[in-house]
């Protein structure tokens, strides 16, 4: 795979804010705190299908502790704060030629083009990796979310066993 720190990017949001992206690392459990305190319990429902209370200890571990052979993470930070603003992650299938992605903003960066620039960021992970595809699972009502999707060229269906979700494909 190489070094993840390859993947280190500096980018700049729609408002001029400068925000580093780099792949996560353990020491960034710290940081999750103050991130899902400024996450709304709406869009956290939109990120995990379902109502989120507070997370656990060893769910923000597994989330910040990777085999990077198997999953990446990518945090985006504030660079003149060191916040964390958004969280974008793959993580492979037991086949290891797809992966399902999932995607959080903070509430109140949503709008700003950052969650546009991780997604690329993404996707070009992930063939660099060599993967077939990626593929996620979307609330039917997220349209913010499936309007991104189609754009980027996702394929959208809805969900054969729960109609209020959509899984989406990207072929890569």
């Amino acid at each position: 795979m190489g070094d993840p720190g390859e993947w280190e990017r500096r980018i700049t949001l729609r408002d001029g804010r400068m925000v580093v992206v780099r792949p996560i690392r353990p020491e960034d459990e710290a940081l999750y705190g103050t991130f899902l305190a400024a996450v709304t319990p709406e869009d956290a429902r939109m990120r995990f299908l379902a109502p989120v209370g507070q997370l656990s200890h060893s769910l923000i571990e597994y989330f910040t502790h990777l085999d990077y052979a198997r999953a990446m993470a990518f945090v985006a930070l504030d660079e003149a704060t060191g916040e964390l603003l958004a969280v974008v992650r793959l993580h492979n299938n037991a086949a290891n030629d797809s992966a399902e992605y999932a995607i959080v903003v903070r509430s109140d960066y949503k709008g700003r083009g950052l969650g546009w620039q991780l997604m690329q960021m993404m996707i070009a992970y992930g063939r660099k990796r060599g993967l077939r595809s990626i593929e996620g699972k979307v609330l039917h009502e997220n349209k913010a979310m499936l309007d991104m999707c189609r754009q980027f060229g996702f394929e959208i269906a809805i969900d054969p066993k729960n109609a209020s979700i959509c899984d989406v494909r990207l072929a890569l």
